[in-house]
């Protein structure tokens, strides 16, 4: 397997992807709002306070979001992280959703990782079809 810097700017991508020297910033700002906010939810959730259910999305949504990286850059395998990037943009919303009724700050402090997984999602289904 090639470089994952080398294979990933090999890649066909569309004229409106962003550099790759963005991701890191970006995804830092994110991990910051996902720690503070998804911590709250677990002591919800621990505490009693919430439905032990509610901390089921929050759980799928790190467990996907953690393997993104493994899958594109380490397997280079762009389809099986298009399917994972869609599990982890559709947890988040179930997260948001199910949170929304027992702490709104938590839903609304996250529409940056929304929007930007939302993109993110756009980004890698167009990449996946321009080099399939």
């Amino acid at each position: 397997m090639e470089n994952a810097a080398t294979w990933y700017e090999m890649l066909v991508r569309p004229s409106w992807a962003p550099p790759a020297w963005l991701f890191g910033p970006v995804w830092t700002v994110l991990y910051v709002i996902i720690a503070v906010s998804f911590a709250y939810v677990l002591y919800l959730g621990i505490t009693k306070r919430i439905p032990r259910i509610v901390l089921l999305p929050f759980t799928l949504n790190l467990i996907f979001n953690l393997l993104f990286s493994p899958i594109q850059f380490g397997l280079q395998n762009n389809l099986l992280a298009t399917v994972d990037i869609l599990l982890v943009l559709g947890t988040l919303i179930w997260s948001l959703i199910a949170i929304y009724p027992y702490a709104r700050w938590v839903s609304l402090v996250n529409i940056p990782y929304v929007l930007w997984v939302s993109f993110a999602t756009v980004l890698q289904v167009t990449i996946t079809v321009l080099n399939f």
